[in-house]
């Protein structure tokens, strides 16, 4: 089995980069990148970090915030690999802040505009769709029984809007209320939450 890392600098990634991260993509939508303000996104599950090194390549400042110690060291690893290999993965990488700790206590210090939840999804019926190192990722950081906690918590913070990944056709997160609008991709869908002092602009 090949093992776990973080690897921002493979083909799929850079593929990503280069076609799946425009602003105009269902991620950059639901986060609300305009190109014309500087974003500063909170990723409160930071896991293998791709979703937040596609926000940093689109110009983003993006604070990555990772509970278990094993995901930390490899996010740290990923992100200095980007440092040496110098260019614009080095300048992608500057727009990159590693938090080691719980999201639920550190979001209300930080008071961001924009947060980012993708919580481990529930479990497919047929394990066997679900890809070799998202499993991995799963054995490592667990089930995220807490993810109606912390979508609360993020709820709370924001000043501008959450966003929670989740699968396309799942049921929808008990206990935060219905999103403000949803941005659907193939697999997986955004549930835009936006902030009451949040102006009409910024939905979109």
């Amino acid at each position: 089995m090949n093992k776990l890392r973080v690897d921002f600098l493979s083909g799929a990634m850079t593929y990503r980069l280069k076609y799946g991260g425009g602003r105009r993509q269902a991620l950059g939508r639901a986060l609300g990148f305009n190109g014309r303000e500087k974003m500063n996104v909170i990723d409160a599950t930071a896991g293998l970090g791709r979703d937040a090194f596609v926000m940093a390549a689109l110009g983003a400042s993006v604070t990555l915030i990772e509970r278990s110690e094993q995901m930390q060291a490899m996010l740290h690893e990923g992100i200095e690999q980007c440092r040496r290999v110098g260019g614009e993965y080095a300048e992608i990488a500057e727009r990159m802040t590693l938090l080691c700790g719980d999201a639920m206590d550190l979001l209300p210090q930080l008071s961001p505009d924009v947060i980012y939840v993708d919580p481990m999804h529930p479990e497919r019926k047929n394990s066997a769709l679900v890809k070799l190192n998202l499993r991995q990722l799963r054995e490592i950081v667990g089930k995220d029984d807490d993810s109606a906690d912390l979508m609360r918590v993020a709820l709370s913070c924001a000043r501008k809007r959450v966003v929670l990944k989740w699968p396309l056709k799942g049921k929808s997160m008990g206990g935060i209320g219905k999103p403000t609008h949803q941005i659907l991709g193939k697999s997986t869908r955004y549930d835009v939450f936006i902030s009451a002092t949040s102006t009409v602009a910024n939905i979109f």
